[in-house]
């Protein structure tokens, strides 16, 4: 089959390689429809790189049909339309039945220290082959799908995957009150996902970008919108849309700067010029994290607010403003999305109708051969592209 493979930093192409096979009873194939190009794909076409090798297959937002099955899937067949969730969990150990299927302990990837493992993330996420690609094995097949009807195009369907459970868990995990004010930084594909659904809730939305295109996006739906480009000091402009008293949250979706700040990309290029054996305690413990965004949200958030965070973060090194984050009394909340946890409330309102424009949330509609020019695009923030769909 042709695959998107990681080939080095920066560098990625359309391979052919093995087909997949049924290695274990509760293992299932499926013929991918749609995929995207997700923002945390990013991090590992450049500041992740030591965690590559080379040939590994990329992406972790398929959906497609079922081709074959293990003896202990469950009630999945053969023909079935399915969305597959990013992370690989069982559905019944003692996390998964408690809504947290990042943290299964059935599949932890144990040897990094890490939770569940994550379709084509790396080495830190068990080195499973992703979903950028013609077919995908799914491990754990029984829970790690959700089935979707006929009869609409996979672009209803497909954020299933990560964009819609991760925006909605980052709009949950922010406790925003009734009749309250969200403040959501960074307009990528989380936070622009993550604007729709607090204005479904009912919230006032305040968006934060720095790229017009992602600005004129939120704008056009109503979303009040503020370039980071044409305020020194946001905390304080914020405070003032807010009678002085700042949101009753903050959504962080930028997390790991997958493009870099000056410093962190000098320490990201430096770190890449290194033995693997030595970049990765660099990448996991000097602080490469570019946490201008959690310092904003610390600052411009109320006392007794809630910061969600949902943008991927990575090292571990970085100085928090305790005594702020204390004195203010914030609620900080994060993690990876919990796919399977919200998917029941998010499917009936993709059945009832269009209610976060996802039929038209991508930017670019793209074969698999098209990837590694979409990986540049993206990256790069050229031509508008905001959300890229594979179609293998």
């Amino acid at each position: 089959m042709r695959a998107l493979t990681w080939q080095g930093k920066k560098k990625v192409s359309v391979e052919e390689v093995p087909d997949p096979t049924i290695q274990e009873p509760t293992d299932a194939i499926i013929k991918i429809t749609t995929t995207n190009i997700c923002g945390s794909d990013l991090h590992l076409y450049e500041p992740l790189s030591p965690f590559m090798h080379k040939g590994d297959i990329l992406g972790h937002e398929p959906m497609g049909i079922v081709v074959e099955t293990g003896t202990e899937t469950g009630d999945l067949k053969v023909g079935d339309r399915v969305v597959i969730p990013f992370q690989i969990a069982c559905g019944h150990c003692w996390m998964c039945t408690r809504g947290l299927p990042t943290q299964c302990e059935t599949t932890q990837v144990r040897d990094q220290g890490m939770g569940a493992p994550i379709f084509g993330y790396s080495e830190l996420y068990g080195q499973v082959p992703g979903g950028q690609a013609e077919f995908l094995r799914v491990p754990q097949a029984q829970f790690t799908h959700v089935k979707v009807p006929d009869g609409l195009p996979d672009e209803r369907f497909v954020y299933l995957s990560d964009v819609l459970p991760t925006a909605w868990q980052a709009v949950e995990y922010a406790h925003v009150p009734d009749g309250g004010t969200v403040v959501v930084l960074g307009l990528g594909p989380i936070g622009d996902m993550a604007c729709r659904i607090a204005q479904h809730k009912g919230y006032r939305v305040i968006g934060v970008d720095l790229v017009a295109e992602r600005l004129q996006r939120q704008r056009v739906r109503g979303v009040e919108v503020l370039d980071l480009t044409e305020h020194e000091d946001l905390g304080e402009v914020v405070r003032e849309m807010t009678d002085g008293r700042g949101p009753d949250s903050v959504v962080d979706a930028v997390g790991l700067e997958a493009h870099g700040s000056p410093v962190n990309k000098t320490v990201q290029k430096i770190a890449g010029l290194l033995p693997d054996f030595v970049a990765k305690p660099v990448f996991e413990t000097a602080g490469v994290d570019r946490l201008g965004a959690l310092y904003t949200a610390i600052d411009m958030v109320r006392r007794g607010g809630t910061i969600s965070l949902s943008g991927v973060y990575g090292g571990m090194a970085d100085p928090l403003p305790m005594l702020t984050i204390f004195d203010k009394q914030i609620n900080l909340t994060m993690g990876q999305g919990n796919v399977k946890r919200w998917a029941p409330e998010i499917l009936p309102l993709l059945l009832e109708g269009d209610a976060f424009g996802v039929d038209t949330f991508h930017t670019h509609s793209l074969s698999l051969d098209e990837a590694p020019d979409a990986y540049r695009m993206f990256q790069e923030k050229t031509d508008g592209c905001v959300k890229v769909v594979l179609k293998p």
